[in-house]
């Protein structure tokens, strides 16, 4: 069974940056069987939407809000994902989740919180 695990957000000002990191353990078998990966963002009462997705041998692409602002990349060897946030704005505040591409259900963890202060 594939993990996944959330890390690197925090309390940061509007203008600022974080990495977050996304760390994959499981069954090589089944991390071998993921298509690519995904970052998700869920706003204070709001839904959880889509904001960038890479699928694996792919380019990355971004939701509208966060390109050229955001960045994801992976490194292999670590079974890691990255998501590095830029320039970052009080409306990126929210709770950020990854997942595969296209997403499972049974991979879904507990997300990481980024608070952007104004």
């Amino acid at each position: 069974q594939v993990r996944l695990v959330e890390s690197g957000g925090g309390l940061v000002q509007a203008g600022g940056s974080l990495r977050l990191s996304c760390s994959a353990s499981g069954p090589p078998e089944s991390l071998g069987s993921l298509h690519g990966w995904t970052w998700y963002r869920q706003a204070p009462g709001a839904q959880r939407e889509q904001i960038a997705f890479m699928p694996n041998g792919g380019t990355a692409r971004y939701d509208d809000a966060v390109k050229d602002r955001f960045a994801l990349s992976r490194d292999l060897a670590k079974n890691t994902v990255y998501l590095q946030m830029n320039n970052l704005k009080p409306e990126d505040t929210g709770r950020y989740y990854c997942n595969s591409w296209p997403p499972g259900d049974h991979l879904w963890g507990q997300g990481i919180q980024v608070t952007v202060s104004s």
